[in-house]
């Protein structure tokens, strides 16, 4: 599952190629990379009907049963079939997530004694501009202890199982 990602593009790209109309993310970075709690773009419809770029938390509301005392979020989603996702699954909450690689866990680089390496994916070479498939949704509620209870907008994206490019080999 994808815990790691990469922007490399421009706002103005992202603007381009998905006919927002306006940024609400104040997003211009050139490249940085994305994981599980940090804020990254997403393109969402906005309360007026028009396409806007918007900044959210990477991970949506945990479903309960795996819940402390915070939720760290699920970041990869599967299982639209589930009971938990269905609220999340009319045209209100859907969005694209802008990307350029993303990394998946590689256990056959890894070297004895170390940390499983990642390996990076991207469209070609050039790592054109590519979009997830996602939901968000406003949500409150604790990430972090210490910072208590917040208002967040929470975006994850949609996963399948994986093909035999991206699928782990031993």
């Amino acid at each position: 599952m994808c815990n790691l990602y990469n922007v490399t593009t421009t706002r103005d790209a992202v603007l381009q190629f998905t006919k927002a109309f306006r940024d609400r993310a104040g997003w211009n970075e050139a490249s940085f990379d994305v994981y599980p709690g940090y804020q990254a773009p997403v393109v969402r419809v906005g309360d007026d009907g028009n396409r806007e770029i918007a900044r959210a938390t990477w991970g949506m509301p945990s479903p309960p049963p795996y819940l402390k005392n915070y939720d760290p979020g699920v970041t990869n989603i599967r299982n639209v079939g589930s009971p938990h996702w269905r609220r999340w699954l009319g045209t209100t909450s859907r969005c694209v997530v802008p990307f350029a690689s993303f990394t998946e866990p590689d256990p056959a680089s890894k070297v004895e004694g170390g940390r499983v390496p990642n390996a990076w994916f991207a469209g070609n070479e050039d790592r054109p501009l590519m979009f997830f498939a996602g939901f968000w949704t406003p949500w409150k509620g604790v990430r972090k202890v210490r910072d208590g209870e917040q208002e967040y907008e929470l975006f994850g994206f949609l996963t399948t199982s994986p093909n035999e490019i991206v699928s782990p080999h031993p």
